[in-house]
């Protein structure tokens, strides 16, 4: 149980951290946002860091062993790095329709998966 609500929170989190890494440069679009300064932006992006975080800090804590979570320290970040990329490349294809995805981004995308695999092995 611990495990699935540490991802699950991981899924929020990152969620939250890729619309807030690279939303603004779709949100851009929107009129009253190009009247905006970077510093606001900043803030603005900032502000919807803040629920990564609200997110990311209970994911480690309910995952990490030490505290009783199913996974170390390496496996939360690896499975992290995972789950980044996964909502990452989801919110591209939706957001971004420009964006495409080629064989070779398929092919990493394969092997980032191979390390979450190998990270588990004993």
């Amino acid at each position: 149980m611990k495990a699935i609500l540490t991802i699950c929170l991981l899924i929020l989190s990152n969620t939250f951290m890729v619309m807030a890494w690279y939303g603004h440069l779709k949100f851009s679009e929107w009129k009253w946002f190009n009247k905006l300064g970077l510093i606001s932006i900043i803030f603005i992006s900032w502000g919807i860091a803040l629920f990564e975080y609200i997110f990311q800090v209970p994911a480690n804590r309910i995952g990490f062993k030490e505290n009783g979570g199913p996974f170390s320290l390496i496996q939360l970040k690896v499975i992290q790095e995972a789950i980044t990329l996964l909502v990452f490349a989801v919110f591209t294809l939706v957001v971004f329709k420009t964006e495409t995805f080629r064989l070779n981004h398929i092919i990493s995308f394969v092997f980032l998966i191979l390390a979450v695999y190998f990270m588990f092995k004993k």
